[in-house]
């Protein structure tokens, strides 16, 4: 961080460009899959999600890039396969049939399913993922063990590859608490939406006003999550997307005019909340609640999403607080706002006109 800098700018930039990295991060590199893991007496099903295969072994698997040939997505069940190593009770299950649904026009994701058969019904089931080795060291997993009566929420890295669940009738009510856990590994690895409060609340006035428009986000968002896991309401995942990128872009510009950011800004984050809620219930959409404690799972996994929330909120207010009090302040959050302006074009242009292959 170069001397020059004043010495209340430096941790409000670095925790912008740790939101701001991490998204070129996700988009660049890194992914975060989504996965099910399904017990289900002997059997265990486990259903990944994808949004995007880096360049890496993976990818080169399935011929992606090369414009000449047409992309081959079946090399995700042999990763599933080979690198997705499930124990029960010490001894191991062995992977069986599988299948793809590649992405498409409807459906920007690509999924895998490969079904393990182990030697009997688990009491503790251990899980090994190597799927870093084939998608990148950046590649992570959310994963969400389900079981009759009971869940437990599990999340996967490149240090991080292990994780053991007991199996055991009548935790229903533990289970739904393990979507609070998910709720906060999903908003604190959805980019697109910290980038979003950032510039929310980059320009937002206030303390009263900050609290009018992280209240307004949260009630917006919560009753369209709520709508649309139920079915109530669906969108076009490809829609939703591209309109959670439009709504970066849109604030972003909005604060490079002041006169006009504060004062309503409780009701963009409103409107824009309706949206995201769409995006947050994408998560659970894949991975499906279960029937037992179906509203108490909801309620968890949005407290999860409320809690990872706050925590980012409650680490910019006091910094941004502070740099109001400060000459240079408007000049840095015109900058950051411009830079995040060109992210979120750069996201709606890619989420709107370039399709999978």
């Amino acid at each position: 961080m170069p001397s020059f800098l004043p010495a209340m700018i430096r941790p409000a930039l670095l925790a912008f460009l740790t939101i701001l990295s991490s998204c070129v991060m996700a988009h660049s590199g890194g992914t975060t899959g989504i996965a099910t893991v399904t017990v289900d007496g002997a059997l265990v099903r486990f259903d990944l999600t994808l949004p995007d295969v880096p360049a890496g072994v993976l990818a080169e698997q399935m011929h992606l890039g090369r414009p000449d040939v047409s992309p081959d997505y079946g090399p995700l069940i042999q990763a599933i396969s080979e690198k997705i190593r499930i124990e029960s009770d010490g001894k191991a299950c062995a992977a069986a049939e599988g299948r793809v649904v590649p992405p498409s026009a409807g459906a920007v994701n690509l999924s895998g399913t490969v079904t393990f058969r182990c030697p009997a019904a688990p009491g503790e089931l251990k899980i090994r993922d190597d799927l870093p080795d084939v998608l990148g060291a950046d590649h992570h997993t959310i994963a969400l063990i389900v079981w009759k009566g009971g869940s437990h929420s599990v999340a996967f890295g490149s240090e991080m590859r292990d994780a053991r669940a007991t199996i055991a009738s009548g935790g229903g009510a533990q289970g739904a608490g393990s979507f609070f856990v998910l709720g906060i590994g999903h908003i604190l690895t959805g980019y697109d939406h910290l980038l979003f409060l950032l510039v929310l609340i980059l320009r937002g006035g206030g303390l009263l006003q900050l609290f009018k428009i992280v209240t307004a986000f949260t009630i917006a968002h919560t009753v369209t999550l709520g709508l649309a896991v139920f079915d109530v309401i669906v969108l076009p995942g490809t829609l939703v997307e591209a309109v959670i990128a439009l709504s970066i872009a849109y604030v972003a510009a909005e604060n490079l005019f002041p006169k006009y950011a504060a004062s309503r800004r409780w009701t963009v984050s409103f409107l824009f909340g309706l949206v995201h809620g769409f995006g947050f219930s994408s998560v659970l959409k894949e991975i499906g609640l279960p029937k037992e404690n179906l509203l108490l799972s909801l309620l968890n996994f949005n407290l999860g999403v409320e809690a990872g929330q706050a925590a980012v909120v409650l680490l910019l207010v006091p910094i941004l607080m502070r740099m109001r009090q400060r000459s240079w302040e408007p000049k840095l959050v015109m900058a950051l706002s411009a830079i995040v302006l060109v992210v979120g074009l750069v996201l709606f242009v890619e989420r709107v006109f370039v399709r999978p292959a």
